[in-house]
Order: structure tokens, then C-alpha cells, then sequence
């Protein structure tokens, strides 16, 4: 939705295909968002190849835990050449690996376009457009400028870094410390 509003066509890949119809034929995601009418430039569907055809980025939005195996299935259609932003959370149980180094094992895609995004928003919020506020980071500066462009709107605001290791570390201790987090830990003053 964020890269939609900030004026890019934006084709979702969706495992469940009702769903995906609903998506396309309602602009509502009525399982994770109901009550958010999706842009008229989000589209669906539940064929990857299609949803990253002829892509400049590409954004990852599972689970973390099923990102090997779907990049495992993708990376055929993996658009050469295209920046890849993970918005995944953690590290891959068994490895330790980090999201960031699964997508460029697995998918093939070098450091120079792997790009993190890391904020203390809640994907609620920002899908009400409540101001927020994002680190993008790349080891490629003009990446994350890049992809931070593809993302700036009038409620969302993206940061750049090239510290890719912290951004990601950071995100795991938001989710620590997020209320209802892993550890039910409130964050701020008590």
C-alpha cells in the first residue's frame, strides 16, 4: 500500500486465491486488514512469476521462517537486476542466519540489492497512513535512496543507512520489547 500511495504499480503475490480475488475485485485484504481500502494500483495474484515480472523491487512480507523455502521457489523468477526489501523479522531457527543473508544465499542476489527496513510502527498503523517513520538500509547507499523514493509519502517517511546488521538487529529488539512482544515487555516510562 506505502509503495502504491507513493505512486508505483504494485502487483501482491498471495497464496490463497480467494483472497487474491478479494483483493482485486474489493481493494480489501478482508482476512489481515478489513476495514483499509487498498489503492486502485495494488493488484494480486497468487502466481509469483506474474507478481514480479518486470519488477524494480521486489518486497518480502512472509514469515521468516518460510522465507528459504519461497525463495527457494522463486529465485527463478526473480527479476535480474531488481532491488530486494525484507520487512522479515528474526533470524532463520536452525541457521541463525539473518534475513538479509538468507535472501542473498538463497535468492542469489547481491549485498549491493538486498535491502532491510526497520521501524517502530506497527503494520496497522501505517495501513490507516498514521505517520511513521522507517530506517531502508543497504550496503549500497544509492540502493536504499533507491528504494527509500519508491516508499516516501506524506505519512511514511523513509531514513537511509548502509549499516545493514544493525538495522536488523534493531528490529528484533522492537519486537522484544514491543507490548504483547515475544516477552510482553512494555516499552517506555512506566
Amino acid at each position: 500500500m506505502v509503495m502504491a500511495d507513493a505512486g508505483c504499480d504494485v502487483v501482491m503475490w498471495g497464496r490463497r486465491s480467494a483472497l487474491v480475488e478479494q483483493i482485486d475485485r474489493d481493494h480489501v485484504n478482508g482476512d489481515y486488514l478489513p476495514s483499509v481500502t487498498l489503492p486502485d494500483a495494488v493488484r494480486a495474484t497468487t502466481d509469483p512469476e506474474r507478481a514480479m515480472h518486470g519488477a524494480d523491487v521486489v518486497v518480502l512480507a512472509v514469515p521468516s521462517q518460510t522465507l528459504r523455502d519461497n525463495l527457494t521457489a522463486w529465485r527463478p523468477v526473480l527479476p535480474e537486476g531488481a532491488d530486494v526489501v525484507s520487512l522479515l523479522k528474526g533470524v532463520e531457527l536452525g541457521t541463525t542466519r539473518r534475513m538479509s543473508e538468507v535472501v542473498q544465499e538463497v535468492g542469489g542476489v547481491p549485498a549491493s540489492r538486498v535491502v532491510v527496513v526497520s521501524g517502530p510502527n506497527l503494520a496497522g498503523e501505517i495501513a490507516q497512513r498514521q505517520p511513521a517513520a522507517s530506517v531502508v538500509a543497504c550496503v549500497d547507499h544509492d540502493t536504499a535512496e533507491r528504494v527509500a523514493h519508491a516508499c516516501a509519502t506524506s505519512y511514511f517517511r523513509p531514513y537511509t543507512g548502509t549499516d545493514v546488521v544493525g538495522t536488523e538487529a534493531r528490529r528484533r529488539g522492537e519486537e522484544r520489547h514491543r507490548p504483547g512482544g515475544r516477552h510482553g515487555r512494555r516499552a517506555g516510562p512506566r
